[in-house]
């Protein structure tokens, strides 16, 4: 078993029992090939409850500062998730996650770049349409719907490949397609609060 699996089983062991994660629409996460996963941001334990909720190995883009953290820099690394600079242009970070998804690998991202103090979902940054654009990734939007509170469900919806092949034939912009993501982010939470 690889340390992701057993660290899936573990968190899962500890977290699901406490928030009740509710998994909908996993059949619309490619069962293979490259993956952007593209959620909303609204808790710390966000990136767990994508990762428990799913079957397949996600690589996270994480913030630089987590690296930074004695013990969970090292868990976070042997996750294979990777640090990204925010607020700036981070060109190893794209370079990262265009490596893994040339090698269909699933990256997840929370566009927003930080976590919404409001719940609503905020303006996505162009690194998601940047990777939409520049790779063949199937581009999934997944909600997150909280309240993180002990013993009260957390839903995490995952939504339909958006096709992205009319957006890369007229070059559309990075942050259009975010723009896009988003959208379909915000509807599903709509959908699903």
């Amino acid at each position: 078993m690889s340390f992701y699996g057993f660290a899936r089983g573990v968190v899962d062991v500890i977290f699901t029992p406490i928030y009740r994660f509710k998994a909908i629409g996993t059949e619309n996460v490619p069962k293979d090939g490259a993956v952007l996963l593209c959620a909303n941001h609204i808790h710390n334990l966000d990136p767990i409850a994508v990762g428990v909720t799913t079957k397949r190995h996600i690589v996270f883009m994480a913030k630089e500062e987590l690296f930074k953290v004695p013990i969970l820099g090292n868990v976070v690394k042997h996750l294979q998730a990777f640090p990204v600079k925010r607020g700036k242009g981070d060109r190893e970070a794209l370079r990262m996650g265009l490596a893994a998804l040339r090698e269909g690998k699933v990256l997840g991202l929370f566009p927003e770049g930080t976590r919404s103090k409001t719940g609503e979902v905020g303006k996505g940054m162009a690194g998601a349409g940047f990777f939409a654009l520049k790779t063949d990734a199937h581009v999934v939007p997944c909600a997150i719907v909280g309240p993180y509170k002990p013993f009260k469900r957390v839903k995490v919806v995952y939504g339909k490949p958006i096709d992205m092949q009319p957006l890369r034939e007229r070059k559309a912009s990075a942050e259009e397609v975010t723009e896009l993501i988003m959208t379909h982010i915000k509807e599903i939470l709509i959908q699903y609060k």
